[in-house]
């Protein structure tokens, strides 16, 4: 098959799933109200209550939700062989992706900008909130260990990357200060914005600029610091954690929302010169990439492994880790809570709620579809699937897309030692930029879970701080294959206990239903298996392998016991739910038979 094939499917499950199904869903079921103030107008307080053009917001909701998800787990997923992967991402965002994104926002703006703590406490059960926010907290800190790994250890390492960062983020808080302070137009904040950024980028490549970033780094074989960490990775993950600290404190229209706008022009354009690519390239998937490999996604068992580091690789069953690897291509539990957290807090109007959450979930998963192609053809065009499978074998996962982009944006002129920096910077940005707001996600958790008990946690440097330790500890353990699978079971586990909570808020406004029900009691059942089974590899590993590393020893325990709580967690919450869903359904059976 041709690759233009597969990205005119999904522009066509894009043209179906938001101009006829979201559409009708937000016309007949939630009914927007233009004239309706928003929580962004009754409680402006310049910090998270902060009204936003709709683009600069859809800018922000796209930044904020696409991480390395769509990227990393996509091409992870081809493990299984690139038909099964394509499809989850399809049909997962169609039915249960944007449905998620969406109605958390209608829900957070309809509920005055509330949490979903405060939203469990009063449709579920005062326990709920209690555990859904301690689940939240893990979960968030298994974002930090995954997301961290490859920022700190993968991208920010390569001397070409880090001023490119660095000077996007500074770019950033200028397009910040134009806006908000200047009042300058929009359209000529960004052009000019951009267009620095890009030279900042570029800037980066320059071989006097990575000869000193290289020299940071200790030279080319950076020296080990302690156990197998070495010099760069210390430093840059240290860098990661204090950009991440200036994002968690500070007001959100000064860092997180114009960096984030920044960024996503990075991003969207990188997307655009990709798609571009491939339009004028038309290349055919390769004979032997195959459309599906085996149930256990053993690429030894479909290639030959000889030679490679790492194996066997195998990530394990088809059903259920496939559908937590790609773990926000298709629906995320992230997303929720930036929807209610965030964006619910900074939409003008009702009527923009569809076009930033659904539109901005559905632009994910075409990122989604073209991460997968930049593995199948961007990589396997060139090396084969053998090529895949050594760098995947490598722990390149990362490096897999910025190859496979840099190979479609050649095929416009884009020379390959500008496109190989910049696939790095996009995907450093992808992450970064996430991984701030989960920080301040953590502090606003902590305030709320333990700020009375222990007043402290209301100050958010200290919060912050106790965050940024926690993920520290994390980063230096956390074995990054687990890690990863732990946070998509996790992630797809948040997302469906939000789809929950969006039920039984629909069903209290004796609204339909059945759209949202029924994709969480998949994804319930789903993300629970995976997680057990993570916890029972992680756990089994150790007990099985004698001279284990320490730091594997540490990291897998860990990982192994957060999942086991994990579990537990929503097993609770689930019965308080449907405790909760009967006591509705009863007073919905009541009121009928009164009228």
């Amino acid at each position: 098959m041709n690759a233009v094939v597969t990205l005119l499917i999904g522009l066509v499950a894009i043209a179906v799933g938001y101009g006829v199904y979201a559409k009708s869903i937000n016309k007949n079921v939630m009914n927007p109200d233009e004239k309706k103030a928003t929580p962004a107008k009754m409680y402006m307080d310049g910090v998270d209550f902060t009204p936003a053009n709709r683009n600069v917001l859809f800018g922000y909701q796209f930044k904020s939700i696409a991480a390395l998800g769509p990227i990393t787990g996509p091409i992870v997923a081809v493990q299984w062989g690139w038909l099964p992967a394509l499809l989850w991402i399809i049909f997962g965002t169609f039915f249960i992706g944007w449905v998620q994104d969406f109605s958390t926002i209608m829900m957070g703006v309809r509920e005055e900008g509330q949490s979903l703590g405060a939203l469990s406490y009063r449709f579920v059960s005062p326990r709920a909130r209690t555990i859904l926010l301690t689940f939240i907290y893990f979960y968030l800190l298994l974002i930090m260990g995954a997301f961290g790994k490859i920022v700190g250890y993968d991208l920010m390492t390569n001397p070409a990357v880090p001023l490119g960062v660095l000077l996007v983020i500074g770019v950033g808080l200028l397009a910040g200060q134009m806006t908000y302070k200047w009042k300058m137009d929009i359209i000529l904040t960004s052009a000019i914005t951009v267009i620095l950024a890009f030279v900042g980028i570029w800037l980066g490549t320059l071989p006097g600029v990575k000869n000193l970033f290289l020299a940071i780094n200790g030279g080319e074989t950076s020296p080990v610091v302690f156990g197998s960490v070495t010099q760069a990775q210390f430093i840059w993950s240290l860098v990661t954690l204090v950009i991440c600290y200036f994002g968690a404190i500070l007001p959100i229209w000064r860092w997180a929302q114009p960096i984030n706008y920044v960024a996503f022009w990075i991003v969207f354009l990188g997307i655009a010169a990709g798609t571009v690519g491939l339009l004028v390239w038309r290349p055919s998937i390769p004979a032997d990439f195959p459309a599906f490999t085996n149930w256990n996604g053993n690429l030894c068992a479909a290639s030959d492994c000889s030679g490679l580091e790492k194996t066997p690789l195998a990530l394990g069953a088809l059903w259920p880790l496939l559908f937590v690897t790609i773990a926000c291509g298709a629906i995320s539990g992230w997303h929720s809570l930036v929807s209610s957290s965030g964006t619910a807090r900074q939409l003008e109007s009702e009527a923009d709620a569809l076009y930033v959450g659904g539109g901005a979930m559905f632009l994910e998963m075409f990122l989604a579809v073209l991460s997968l192609l930049t593995a199948v053809v961007g990589v396997g065009a060139t090396t084969g699937f053998a090529g895949y499978v050594g760098m995947i074998a490598a722990g390149k996962n990362a490096g897999v897309f910025a190859v496979g982009l840099s190979e479609m944006m050649s095929r416009i002129g884009v020379p390959t030692s500008f496109g190989l920096p910049y696939g790095s910077v996009f995907l450093t940005l992808m992450a970064l930029t996430i991984m701030y707001l989960v920080v301040r996600f953590m502090r606003v958790a902590s305030a709320e879970f333990m700020g009375d008990k222990v007043p402290l946690f209301k100050n958010a440097t200290f919060g912050s701080i106790v965050a940024l330790l926690l993920s520290a500890v994390l980063i230096y353990t956390g074995f990054w294959a687990r890690i990863w699978v732990l946070f998509g079971g996790a992630n797809q586990l948040m997302a469906a206990l939000t789809l929950l909570l969006i039920t039984l808020w629909l069903m209290s406004k004796g609204k339909s239903y059945m759209w949202t029900l029924i994709p969480f009691v998949f994804m319930y059942i789903t993300t629970i298996g995976a997680l057990l089974l993570t916890a029972y590899n992680t756990i089994h590993q150790v007990m099985t392998t004698p001279g284990l590393a320490i730091d594997l020893v540490v990291g897998n325990w860990l990982a192994g016991l957060i999942a086991i709580y994990l579990v537990i967690s929503a097993l609770i919450l689930g019965w308080d739910s449907l405790q909760a869903f009967q006591r509705q359904r009863a007073a919905s059976v009541e009121a009928k038979a009164k009228v």
